[in-house]
């Protein structure tokens, strides 16, 4: 049974749809394996009570073929709204919410094409921050060593797939909330490209373009999986995408041209030991017949992240100002969150403008770029795991960090300009820890890199690997 909770999702459902497998015993496996480790990282939050799985397992068992994901058990981030469980995102001003009452559209999606939803799955309040600690839940733990952070927004959901106790996970991302966990926790995140993957058109649906709804999982062939239930338009929004055919990942990768930003040309401090372990995994690259050069850095760090922090900052100001009004509810707010509605609130709209002028530049130059390059690397990350009772790191290879997000900021080249992004396993660094690169290429490129993160995957030892919890 043990061995069934490491199964790939796509043989799983395929095992289902054979009568191989049933529901019941997948469920049975699932809450057998949650029992035995998530008290251990704490990365399912709001569980469902185990009888009514089962109900639901035994209905699966005896009902019609639902879709792609019959019978699977999927836990959702708690940002996303899921019919029978409170969404508290993390925060105190949310903890005694209400069951929803009705799905979020990618989570009517999973649920229609056959998911069973179990529970949410841990994030850091409002999904700030890449350390998956709030006081609704507490702090959830990376696998590989406890006593570390499993990074985030997305971390329960890294951490879920990574113990073995989900074979799917969703995730979101503004600033690497699915690259960063995937990351750190030996999996594989996707960030879609802008506009793939709907979430809700609440409020505005034309100005902000930073954060995106994606998938997580063990392998490139379940993000595609995943990612083929969550992605196509939503009629009620303006930006939407058709979703791409991301059938037979199985394509020649050699020939395949790829660029090495590595540090941004020094730009961007590296804690000792990421680029050496990310650098030697380039090495596969070459194995599978790619070429690799080393690209210098293309654009101006510091004209990147005056763009990207007051982008974000006007977003978040946008979503969380409400409560930042009402001085009771503001009290409750962690300093962060205070740090980046403050900091919206004050900007002015050509502020905004000279942000999105410079986002514009750079989306031109990236665009330039991959002409010549069929992906793009970066590490997913420029520090290794630090203890989990940390905030945010306050210093990073000697240099002090003036935000509480600037140790990530390897991640915002993909996330201001909304391109494709798949982080995917780099190997163990002296210490034991898991490392990942970002993979990101040309808007639209989404099956490509899955095409490159199969090959790689079945290249490559590291995913195989699983902590012994």
């Amino acid at each position: 049974m043990t061995d069934l909770c490491w199964q790939d999702a796509t043989d799983t459902v395929a095992a289902i749809a054979a009568g191989q497998l049933s529901v019941v015993e997948l469920m049975s496996a699932t809450l057998s394996r949650i029992g035995q480790v998530n008290p251990s990282v704490n990365a399912i939050v709001n569980m469902a009570d185990p009888q009514d799985l089962m109900t639901q397992a035994r209905a699966m068992d005896n009902g019609p073929h639902l879709g792609p994901l019959h019978g699977l058990p999927i836990a959702v981030k708690d940002l996303s709204d899921a019919a029978g469980f409170p969404t508290t995102m993390g925060s105190p001003l949310l903890a005694r919410s209400a069951a929803c009452t009705r799905d979020e559209i990618m989570v009517a999606r999973m649920r229609a094409a056959g998911a069973i939803i179990i529970g949410k799955t841990n994030t850091p309040e409002f999904g700030l921050g890449s350390h998956t600690y709030n006081p609704v839940h507490g702090p959830t733990c990376n696998p590989w060593d406890v006593r570390l952070s499993a990074g985030g927004s997305s971390g329960g959901a890294a951490v879920a797939l990574a113990t073995g106790m989900t074979a799917l996970a969703d995730g979101s991302d503004m600033m690497g909330s699915l690259r960063n966990p995937a990351g750190w926790n030996n999996v594989y995140g996707m960030r879609p490209t802008w506009g793939l993957v709907p979430s809700d058109p609440d409020g505005d649906t034309f100005l902000h373009q930073l954060a995106t709804l994606g998938p997580m999982a063990r392998s490139p062939r379940d993000i595609a999986l995943l990612l083929s239930v969550q992605a196509g338009p939503d009629p009620r929004q303006p930006h939407g995408l058709a979703a791409p055919d991301l059938t037979d990942l199985m394509s020649e990768v050699r020939g395949r041209k790829i660029g090495w930003l590595a540090d941004w040309g020094g730009a961007y401090p590296m804690e000792p030991g990421v680029l050496d372990t990310c650098q030697a995994a380039l090495a596969n690259f070459a194995e599978l017949g790619c070429s690799v050069d080393a690209v210098p850095a293309p654009f101006s760090r510091d004209a990147l992240w005056d763009s990207w922090t007051t982008l974000r900052s006007w977003e978040v100001a946008t979503g969380l100002a409400a409560l930042y009004a009402n001085p009771s509810a503001r009290a409750l707010l962690k300093p962060e969150a205070i740090w980046e509605i403050e900091r919206g609130l004050a900007l002015s709209g050509m502020d905004v403008h000279r942000a999105s002028v410079i986002r514009s530049q750079w989306f031109t130059r990236a665009a330039d770029l991959c002409d010549s390059y069929d992906a793009l690397v970066l590490p997913s990350a420029q520090c290794w795991q630090f203890p989990v009772g940390w905030t945010w790191p306050r210093d990073l290879a000697g240099i002090a960090m003036d935000s509480y997000h600037r140790w990530m900021e390897v991640v915002v080249p993909v996330s201001l300009i909304g391109l494709p992004c798949l982080t995917i396993p780099a190997g163990f660094g002296a210490n034991g820890l898991p490392m990942g690169l970002q993979v990101f290429g040309r808007r639209g490129a989404d099956r490509a890199l899955l095409e490159i993160g199969e090959a790689w995957h079945r290249a490559t030892p590291w995913a195989k690997r699983r902590p012994t919890l």
